[in-house]
């Protein structure tokens, strides 16, 4: 009997949790904060347990590692350092689906030499864009080929039948990260030439995303791209660039939210009684007689198109609806945005991944992409869910079953780990299809 130990409970575990439970010779056991939520995932399967978990508890957090063969840590990412600790100590194998930290790197000597493996970004993106490309670059390697550029680009989206809102956007959880996510620097590599892009520009910098098939979407920068120059070991590539994809008109309108100072961390104690017009007025330094709209106008200037400004009327900018009782404007527009743009019961969600690379021989050049688009199911496992915790349950069962037999701190880069888990992926509907066209 092989023990498995999920640290975490939240919204994309239950697809991992359920695929576990059904390995035969596997025990899982669910911890979490909040043991109802590992009670649910359980739901009296013979083969799970559920405990109750304090991650601060150092005693039990150790005691319930020792006692498993792998963890799986579902926990923020500020805790993967400290489970990966008490995996080294102990000789256990751990598995995340978050970007390996500077932290998480420089564990690897020890985890080598405790024999163990730390598999990270084994999940959407990060973990099934790796795999994706690097099945693609390993077989343009190996037939003498070469990457000059490749371009990859991932979001999350409502489906098409649910984007019935002025964002095209809508949120299974707290809007926060992707709220904060909008003001990261960018830098990326475009014809052997560095870009960067300061946090208040990034979305001044988007352009159109076409791919077959789909709605247009538009695409901004995604953190910094360079390092995976090196991930993907592309010693000869001149474009390097990874996006995020959204619906046309998110970046324009996430541009003027930054800018009216609305995602500020500042904590502040004037906030009582106000409404959200009586905070735009205050922001934008609203002339008396004037209206909020036009004010807000003027304040944004040319940023500002029509369609902007109806945007932001519709999430209630302009309205005499009171503030929540939260200490920061980023608070606030959290609160908001979660009221304005939930899924509704049923509706569906959908993931978009693709990759557009331009491969070249030395008798010819050829464009390769490969599509992922995946579907949430209604009224049950959303996409975001499935695509980030599958591959991970998936790489899971590999490492206890001897089918990936690695020590070190990895991302799902190398044959061993992609090649098993796209193809079970695949079984499961979760497959990229990927074309080939003459340049």
């Amino acid at each position: 009997m092989k023990n498995v130990l999920v640290l975490g409970a939240g919204l994309v575990s239950r697809p991992l949790v359920r695929y576990l439970l059904n390995v035969p010779d596997f025990k899982v056991t669910v911890a979490s904060r909040t043991v109802s939520k590992a009670v649910n995932l359980i739901a009296d399967h013979p083969q799970g347990e559920a405990v109750e978990l304090n991650v601060q508890n150092d005693a039990q957090l150790e005691q319930l590692i020792e006692h498993s063969d792998l963890a799986i840590s579902l926990l923020p990412y500020t805790y993967h350092v400290k489970v990966a600790g008490y995996c080294i100590k102990h000789n256990k194998q751990m598995v995340t689906t978050s970007y390996i930290s500077d932290t998480m790197k420089a564990l690897d000597r020890p985890v080598r030499q405790a024999g163990i493996l730390i598999l990270n970004e084994i999940g959407v993106d990060p973990g099934i864009d790796h795999m994706s490309a690097m099945r693609i670059i390993h077989k343009v390697e190996n037939s003498g080929g070469k990457i000059v550029s490749f371009r990859s680009y991932c979001g999350g989206l409502p489906a098409p039948e649910a984007n019935d809102n002025p964002f095209g956007y809508k949120f299974s959880w707290s809007p926060r990260g992707v709220l904060m996510a909008g003001r990261n620097d960018a830098k990326y590599l475009k014809d052997g030439k560095i870009i960067e892009i300061e946090g208040k520009n990034l979305f001044r910098h988007h352009w159109l995303l076409n791919i077959e098939g789909q709605p247009q979407f538009e695409t901004y920068p995604n953190r910094n791209s360079l390092p995976y120059i090196e991930t993907y070991g592309l010693k000869d590539v001149r474009t390097m660039f990874r996006g995020t994809i959204r619906n046309v008109g998110w970046c324009e309108t996430m541009l003027c939210i930054a800018r009216l100072g609305v995602l500020d961390e500042t904590e502040r104690d004037d906030l009582k009684g106000m409404s959200y017009d009586d905070l735009t007025r205050r922001l934008v330094n609203a002339p008396a007689g004037m209206s909020t709209r036009k004010a807000t106008q003027a304040f944004l200037g040319d940023d500002a198109s029509a369609e902007v400004l109806d945007r932001l009327e519709w999430l209630g900018l302009f309205s005499n609806d009171p503030l929540p009782d939260e200490p920061t404007y980023l608070d606030i527009m959290t609160h908001r945005f979660l009221e304005k743009m939930p899924y509704k019961t049923g509706e569906r969600d959908m993931i978009v991944l693709y990759h557009d690379f331009l491969a070249e021989w030395p008798d010819r050049q050829r464009r390769i992409t490969s599509t992922l688009v995946d579907f949430g199911i209604p009224n049950g496992d959303s996409s975001m869910a499935r695509t980030v915790s599958l591959p991970a349950a998936i790489a899971t069962r590999l490492i206890l079953q001897g089918k990936i037999r690695l020590s070190g701190v990895h991302a799902p880069v190398l044959p061993e780990i992609y090649n098993p888990v796209l193809d079970e992926l695949e079984t499961m509907n979760i497959a990229c299809k990927e074309q080939e066209y003459p340049v």
